[in-house]
């Protein structure tokens, strides 16, 4: 019980420290759906834990409706965890989160396989994934790492690592930035007008070489 209301208080505590436009743990308590969604998660969780049948599935399918935040019972997300706004989020149910974790709007932690196996994303602590962001497959993000808006990301991201892109890439690791690959030497292939506009170029000069020289001879009746 005290471990429950501990992680209560440091849910609570997450958008107040994180969010500019919080006023105040009761603005946060009475307005935040992504504290209202992870709270209810919370409680729907350890019936999941607990084989409850079918009432974690519906309770959570109650919640997704109210808040428009989807998390799977199955999911486990440690205290601390902020989600911004939070309209359009889904959280699968074999995905794992860290401590102090923040997520904004449209964010979806998905899986890539329908095997009844860890298909969904391990997020570690201190991890912020900008909106409109996809984490997918079996993947481990590491610690403060920093996930750009509408990324997608399919391979694990080493800690204190900034990703952005699709697909995503690392551009900045422990405060360096990371050099992007050189690109692709271009291939040098023939143009097949150029032979044709060089052979056009040279009729021509030839032709007006011709009519100079009939100029000067004042014979403009010779046929080119």
């Amino acid at each position: 019980m005290r471990d429950a209301f501990a992680t209560f208080l440091a849910d609570l505590r997450a958008p107040v420290e994180r969010d500019p436009a919080a006023e105040g743990w009761l603005d946060v308590f009475l307005s935040y759906p992504g504290f209202h969604a992870i709270t209810a998660h919370r409680a729907i969780h350890a019936l999941w834990q607990r084989r409850v049948p079918l009432l974690p599935r519906l309770m959570s399918e109650v919640v997704h409706r109210l808040t428009g935040i989807d998390i799977h019972p199955g999911a486990t997300i440690g205290p601390g965890f902020f989600i911004d706004h939070g309209t359009g989020v889904v959280i699968g149910g074999t995905a794992i989160v860290g401590r102090d974790v923040t997520i904004y709007q449209g964010v979806t932690l998905g899986g890539t396989s329908l095997q009844r196996k860890k298909r969904h994303p391990t997020l570690c602590d201190n991890v912020v994934v900008g909106s409109g962001a996809a984490v997918l497959g079996d993947i481990t993000i590491g610690e403060n790492v920093k996930i750009g808006a509408n990324s997608v990301v399919v391979k694990d991201v080493p800690a204190n690592s900034t990703v952005v892109g699709i697909p995503g890439r690392v551009v900045l690791q422990d405060g360096r930035p990371i050099a992007l690959p050189s690109p692709r030497p271009q291939v040098d292939l023939p143009d097949p007008g150029a032979t044709e506009v060089a052979e056009l170029r040279a009729r021509i000069a030839a032709l007006e070489a011709r009519l100079a020289e009939l100029v000067d001879r004042n014979d403009v009746s010779t046929p080119l």
